[in-house]
C-alpha cells in the first residue's frame, strides 16, 4: 500500500477526522538515519502524525515543525512537514537502545523522558505560531492529544503506531487524528467515545489490511464518516548544494577565512536527511568571494 492521507468528516460535520499510512516514509527515515527500533518507533510516530497536521495547513507555502525535547536518551526528536504531504525528520540521538517497557513493547516514553513538545506553524507572518506543552508520556500520540486540548483548545484523540520487522525494517506505520467541532452534540461525543474504546491499534489495523479509509470507518462507525480528500505522502528533504552554500556564505567572512587557513575541504550534514555535502579549499574561496 503506497502511503497517502485520507480527510474526513462525520455527524454532519461535527467532527473532522485524518488518517494516514506511512510505511514507506518511516522506513526512508529509518534507512536515511540508520535508527535503532525504538527510535525508528518514536520518530515514525512523530513524521505520521506531522503528515496529518501539516494537512491542515491552509497556505502552499505554510510550514509545521513539530519538535520535542525530553531528558531521555534521545534527547530530542523534529519533523517538519508542509501542506502537500513532504514530511522530513531526524532524532537528535539515532542509535538509543532500551528494553521493552512493561506490556513488551518498544519504550519510546523512555527513549524520550520528560519535556516539551513544541509545534512551530509558520504561515507566512511576522512571527510564527509556537504552541507548547509539557509532556504528558512521551509516547506522543498521548502528548499531541494533550497539545491539541490544552494550546488549540480542540477536543483530539490522536492514535499513531509503527511495528517492526525482526529485521529492523518497518512493517506498518500510520495513524488517526480525530477531532470534535465546538457544536459537537453530547450523543456524537458518547458515540465516538465508546468506539475509541473498543478498537485495536493503529498497527493491528494496519497489519490486518485495513485502509486509512477503513481504519476511519472503525474510529467513526455509526457517525456517517465521509472522506473528502486523498493525499499522497512522502519522506522527502529539500536540500540541496545550492541550500548548504547560501547557509556557509551567511556565516561570514572571517569564519569562511579560518575554514580555507586549515587547507582542507569541509563536510557538511543536513540532520534532515543525513547528506553530507563536500566543499574543497577552492569552492571555500568561492563562497568568500560572494560573503559579504
Amino acid at each position: 500500500m503506497k502511503d497517502y492521507i485520507v480527510r474526513a468528516t462525520a455527524a454532519d460535520a461535527q467532527i473532522r477526522a485524518f488518517a494516514c499510512t506511512t510505511r514507506e516514509m518511516v522506513e526512508a527515515a529509518r534507512s536515511a538515519h540508520n535508527t535503532s527500533p525504538v527510535v525508528t518507533a518514536g520518530l515514525g510516530r512523530l513524521l505520521s502524525a506531522g503528515a496529518m497536521m501539516g494537512s491542515m495547513l491552509k497556505g502552499e507555502e505554510d510550514i509545521l515543525t513539530l519538535q520535542i525535547k525530553g531528558d531521555g536518551p534521545v534527547k530530542g526528536l523534529t519533523v517538519t512537514a508542509d501542506s502537500k504531504g513532504n514530511v522530513k525528520g531526524y532524532a537528535n540521538v539515532p542509535d538509543v537502545i532500551l528494553p521493552a517497557n512493561a506490556i513488551g513493547k518498544l519504550d519510546v516514553g523512555g527513549a524520550v523522558g520528560a519535556g516539551y513538545l513544541s509545534v512551530i506553524k509558520d504561515m507566512g507572518l511576522k512571527e510564527p505560531y509556537v504552541g507548547q506543552t509539557e509532556l504528558q508520556t512521551g509516547e506522543i500520540a498521548e502528548d499531541l492529544t494533550y497539545y491539541f486540548a490544552v494550546s488549540e483548545q480542540v477536543p483530539s484523540c490522536v492514535g499513531l503506531g509503527v511495528l517492526m520487522e525482526r529485521s529492523n525494517t518497518v512493517r506498518q506505520a500510520g495513524g488517526f487524528i480525530v477531532q470534535l467541532m465546538p457544536f459537537a452534540q453530547e450523543d456524537v461525543i458518547s458515540r465516538l467515545e465508546e468506539n475509541l474504546k473498543k478498537i485495536a491499534p493503529v498497527t493491528t489495523m494496519l497489519d490486518e489490511g485495513n485502509t486509512p479509509e477503513q481504519m476511519l470507518q472503525l474510529v467513526l462507525e455509526g457517525l456517517v464518516p465521509e472522506v473528502t480528500d486523498t493525499l499522497p505522502c512522502r519522506f522527502t528533504c529539500n536540500c540541496d548544494k545550492t541550500r548548504v552554500e547560501r547557509a556557509l556564505i551567511s556565516i561570514g567572512k572571517k569564519e569562511l577565512q579560518d575554514m580555507i587557513d586549515e587547507g582542507r575541504e569541509i563536510e557538511v550534514n543536513c540532520h534532515f536527511c543525513n547528506r553530507d555535502y563536500v566543499f574543497s579549499v577552492e569552492e571555500l574561496k568561492e563562497l568568500y568571494k560572494r560573503s559579504k
